[in-house]
């Protein structure tokens, strides 16, 4: 069956536009949405969109709502979706590879139209925002961090008083003496805990601020939960940051010093270089740039 005829019942997925389309070599051997055609390339009159042919039963509104709730098809569809903006981009996979590719404005999951002339039109009634976005992308790569507090870093809660004195009899003077002493102990823990919060969070606003000395731009995401991290302290900063490639080396080197021991209230996440997703929204404001040139 042709693109045409998929096309015709269906819908056409978008997923990146970029000023240098990839080779159709490159777009065979990558599989967008394992319902959907063979990814291939629109022109929009200098700008190029990555799109592959899906079938509306499985990507209509209400269908793909109800996929989109189940974890696995969300995991299968995220997953799709970044081979198909890694194509689009020439990168070739994640990591380093994404520091050689063409810069690329990522749209957002699951960006549909009803046919390539709709698809086209989208991308040429947001020309402006797209071409500023490509040229500020161009051979910058994003970096992403993660700061949690450090295993220990906060006391479990006192437990219940014990012993002669904390019979919890509720007679005698010993019985007041332990009571008196076990919330004397447990409100020193929990202002230890308040303080090795509050260094914490000093530690990670420090991370923070060193990293962005070293980017064009940074932006923090919400903090996500310990369900989410699988760790038991909580997550303190959760940010990506907007980095030249000549400079990467200057950002690794801090980062390699930031997690070299440091900060001993925290422990630092780091991977990169990726495409950069966190700065390529063309439906939001764009991130101001740091002004790197400005000593901390």
């Amino acid at each position: 069956m042709s693109a045409a005829e998929r096309a015709e019942p269906g819908l056409v997925c978008a997923f990146a536009v970029t000023r240098t389309p990839p080779g159709s070599a490159a777009l065979a051997s990558v599989p967008g949405h394992e319902e959907g055609g063979p990814l291939r390339v629109l022109d929009a009159g200098g700008l190029y969109v990555v799109v592959q042919d899906v079938p509306a039963a499985l990507f209509g509104e209400q269908a793909l709502a109800e996929r989109l709730n189940r974890p696995a098809d969300l995991e299968r569809c995220a997953r799709a979706h970044h081979r198909a903006v890694e194509a689009a981009a020439g990168a070739g996979g994640a990591g380093a590879g994404a520091a050689k590719g063409a810069a690329v404005v990522p749209l957002p999951m699951a960006t549909l139209y009803r046919g390539d002339r709709s698809a086209v039109r989208a991308v040429a009634e947001r020309r402006p925002v797209l071409e500023a976005l490509l040229d500020r992308l161009r051979d910058r790569t994003e970096w992403a961090v993660k700061v949690h507090a450090a295993d220990g870093a906060a006391d479990a809660a006192p437990g219940p008083p014990s012993g002669p004195e904390g019979s919890g009899s509720g007679s005698g003077s010993g019985s007041g003496s332990g009571g008196r002493a076990y919330l004397s102990r447990a409100s020193a823990r929990r202002r230890d805990r308040q303080e090795a919060h509050g260094k914490a969070r000093a530690e990670a606003e420090a991370i923070d601020a060193e990293l962005r000395r070293h980017a064009v731009a940074a932006t923090r995401h919400r903090p996500q939960s310990e369900r989410l991290t699988g760790r038991r302290t909580p997550q303190l900063l959760n940010a990506a940051y907007l980095v030249e490639n000549a400079d990467r080396d200057a950002f690794t080197r801090a980062l390699t010093a930031l997690t070299a021991g440091g900060h001993p209230s925290v422990r630092t996440d780091a991977s990169g270089p990726w495409i950069p997703y966190s700065f390529a929204r063309w439906d939001e404001e764009p991130v101001p740039e740091t002004g790197r040139e400005v000593p901390a």
